[in-house]
């Protein structure tokens, strides 16, 4: 089976380098700065010129880009007929319709399309450990690709027809984007009451409420570490698509919402591209009369 790749970002460069330990691979990236990490010893990938020449040197094709906008400058009209007999799995963040869209011009065109957006960020992403939310029309179709998932993956569930697999991200990023916030906000009151925030990680790993994810934010609030697992606009598009959602079903979405806002003000203050918990650094602080410090730092 010749696999290719689509978008070598934050999570397609991890998860495009543990599939090409293990398959033949071609890939393609806008920027061709993002080959560089897959040209290594024991790696199959070879690059692309295109996204036409990618899909006609494979056979399953793995779609990983930032937004809708950016897939339809890819799959373009002119670019699906050539789809044929050829399987796309979007891990993409998208909207439920948008991706029965792309369901149906897929296979229109003779193509298979499965939906498989994960949950976990960057370092889950290189040790191979993202779990996969799958989705598509004929369950047996999900159960096609799982010898080829199995490098990215520690487990991939199957979640139901188009749509399911997004529709359980959104579950699933609506705990992690309010937990981030609540982590941020925590650490920020027992920095502005002048606690040690070395004691305060050690106190919240000791407890009941220790995880993996919480020992990794509060160390890289401990050392003004912003650099990206997953980003800031990410995480405002996550709650962007978790209230659309939303609307119509009768759950609400509060949390996620004024979430929604903080991120939104870290983006124009300037973080985007810096790693969620990077919120922390909107959160006022003693003395501060803005609540955004735009050198970067985290002063309590």
């Amino acid at each position: 089976m010749r696999l290719g790749f689509l978008g070598l970002g934050t999570m397609g460069t991890p998860m495009a380098l543990n599939l090409s330990h293990h398959f033949p691979l071609t890939v393609w990236n806008r920027s061709p700065s993002k080959y560089s990490p897959l040209l290594q010893p024991g790696s199959t990938a070879k690059p692309a010129a295109n996204p036409l020449q990618l899909i006609h040197q494979s056979d399953l094709i793995f779609l990983m880009l930032f937004n809708e906008q950016a897939i339809l400058s890819i799959l373009t009209p002119d670019l699906i007929p050539h789809l044929r007999n050829k399987t796309l799995v979007n891990t993409s963040s998208v909207s439920v319709p948008f991706s029965q869209h792309l369901n149906t011009s897929i296979t229109t065109a003779g193509g298979t399309f499965i939906e498989m957006p994960v949950s976990g960020s960057k370092i889950p992403a290189q040790q191979g450990r993202l779990v996969g939310m799958l989705a598509a029309n004929n369950p047996s179709l999900a159960d096609s690709i799982r010898p080829y998932i199995q490098p990215m993956t520690s487990a991939a569930i199957y979640c139901g027809p188009v749509g399911s697999g997004l529709k359980m991200k959104y579950a699933v990023n609506t705990f992690l984007i309010t937990v981030t916030v609540g982590l941020a906000e925590a650490a920020n009151l027992a920095s502005a009451q002048g606690l040690d925030l070395d004691a305060f990680g050690q106190v919240l790993e000791a407890g009941p409420m220790a995880s993996a994810y919480s020992k990794l934010k509060v160390d890289k609030i401990l050392r003004e570490d912003w650099s990206a697992q997953a980003t800031i606009k990410d995480c405002y598009n996550s709650t962007q698509l978790i209230t659309a959602a939303a609307e119509g079903t009768g759950a609400e979405t509060l949390l996620t919402q004024l979430c929604g806002s903080l991120y939104k003000r870290a983006i124009e203050s300037g973080f985007a591209d810096e790693d969620m918990i990077s919120v922390v650094k909107c959160l006022p602080k003693r003395g501060d009369e803005e609540c955004c410090d735009k050198k970067g730092g985290f002063q309590g």
